[in-house]
């Protein structure tokens, strides 16, 4: 069986705080379970401003951040979760969603809130298959 890792990452990765007690990541053998991210900057913790489309950047950035350590990238998901507080926002959300990913689009489920931790309007978490060497 597989040996489970968990990971937490320093803010100067570009990943932010975990805002409660969990990993942001946790690897078990090829696969890699990384925790819903939110649109917070990694330096400060807090929320950025903007609408659907400039939190979802953010939270992609942010994913972006939790797959490097990893020697991974968005192009690795297998399964993406949507989390929306309003799916009026659907379309927007998207058209952005599919300008992070340049190969075959992973699985994904988008489902709606009725409110997400640190007032976000997005939160997205992955399941990503990653290279069987150590990281």
């Amino acid at each position: 069986m597989p040996e489970r890792t968990a990971h937490t990452f320093d803010p100067s990765t570009g990943v932010p705080p975990p805002v409660g007690p969990f990993s942001h990541a946790v690897r078990w053998g090829d696969t890699l379970y990384v925790t819903g991210q939110m649109p917070t900057d990694p330096q400060t913790g807090t929320l950025v401003e903007g609408d659907v489309v400039d939190q979802t950047r953010q939270v992609f950035r942010n994913l972006s951040a939790a797959l490097a350590q990893f020697g991974a990238t968005l192009d690795d998901s297998l399964m993406v979760r949507v989390y929306l507080t309003d799916f009026s926002d659907y379309d927007r959300f998207n058209a952005e969603y599919r300008s992070w990913f340049t190969g075959p689009l992973p699985s994904r489920t988008c489902v709606g809130s009725t409110g997400l931790a640190v007032g976000a309007t997005v939160e997205i978490d992955l399941i990503v298959g990653i290279s069987s060497s150590p990281a």
